[in-house]
């Protein structure tokens, strides 16, 4: 039988307490964000009158960005036709910020619904998550872990700057 390496870890302290639950006491986190609550992170890029766009706290990759309906649902099945309208327009534009910003190879897109699917959330969410040609480093590779090369506090800035240029230009257009 093969016998695969340890893989090590490199702990990241400001995830393990959300981890095991050490969250905001809100009773969701992404209702919270939406309504502007203080006690959890604001990472909220843009807004619309259906969803919002946020990036994740604890992305995957740089850029890992997430449309959250505003009305609190778990299922893909119980939106509004105005929501999907709202959700395709928003995965559209991201898709071009996330291009000029970070000039990624691929994306993966999608839901995690349930628990056992890695759904840390019961608030639905789709998931824009920036890939690279590449992205396995040294880090990585020797050490077992994933290394996140931008703060999602800075990305934050960065996608909000470019998603209003690029607001602000279409309305001039009309």
């Amino acid at each position: 039988m093969k016998k695969y390496p340890k893989r090590k870890l490199l702990f990241v302290p400001s995830k393990r307490d959300y981890v095991r639950g050490n969250r905001p006491s809100v009773s969701c986190i992404l209702c919270a964000s939406r309504d502007g609550n203080p006690n959890v992170e604001n990472l909220i890029l843009a807004k619309d009158k259906y969803v919002f766009v946020t990036l994740n706290l604890f992305p995957y990759n740089p850029g890992h960005v997430m449309i959250v309906p505003k009305r609190h649902i778990i299922d893909p099945r119980s939106y509004l036709d105005s929501e999907v309208k709202s959700i395709d327009k928003w995965t559209r534009r991201i898709l071009d910020v996330l291009d000029e910003i970070y000039d990624p190879s691929g994306y993966n897109i999608g839901y995690n619904i349930g628990n056992t699917a890695g759904a840390s959330l019961e608030h639905l969410h789709l998931h824009i998550v920036p890939r690279f040609k590449n992205e396995i480093g040294f880090i990585d590779i020797i050490g077992g872990a994933r290394v996140h090369v931008d703060d999602p506090k800075l990305a934050a800035k960065k996608l909000r700057q470019k998603l209003n240029s690029k607001s602000r230009a279409k309305k001039e257009k009309r």
